[in-house]
């Protein structure tokens, strides 16, 4: 069972937070991500297969299939919101996190959603594999 992220950093890690990139792809870490959720302001996206998503994700995420996700951010709000029962993000959207299980398909997806004009678009490196790790 997943625990609640206990992260004790509030706004100091926040302003902490750079934009560290890999390969021109901003990236956050497990601290920052952590902090990101139990301050309510990360969006998470799980590029993973639906197969891999139903198996465990982090609480709160959205799955869209790498392989789908050109598609669906491009798809009007209302489209978005009647396929995937969400509101669709915003262009200027601060803390849109991507991740899959080792992090290529994150990198990839954060790749995708910045040429889009994505601007808050960015990684979490440590992907799921970290996160099952670190919070089991």
């Amino acid at each position: 069972m997943l625990r609640e992220p206990t992260c004790r950093f509030g706004a100091t890690l926040l302003r902490l937070i750079t934009a560290r990139t890999m390969a021109g792809v901003p990236t956050i870490s497990f601290l920052e991500l952590c902090s990101l959720l139990s301050s309510g302001r990360a969006r998470l996206i799980d590029v993973r297969s639906r197969e891999e998503a139903a198996a465990g994700t982090i609480p709160g995420a959205l799955n869209i299939p790498v392989s789908e996700l050109e598609s669906a951010l491009r798809m009007e709000p209302a489209a978005f919101q009647a396929l995937y029962s969400t509101e669709k993000p915003k262009l200027e959207d601060e803390n849109l996190v991507f991740f899959c299980h080792l992090g290529k398909r994150g990198f990839q997806a954060t790749q995708l959603a910045r040429g889009l004009g994505y601007t808050g678009a960015c990684n979490y490196a440590g992907a799921y594999r970290e996160w099952l790790e670190k919070m089991g």
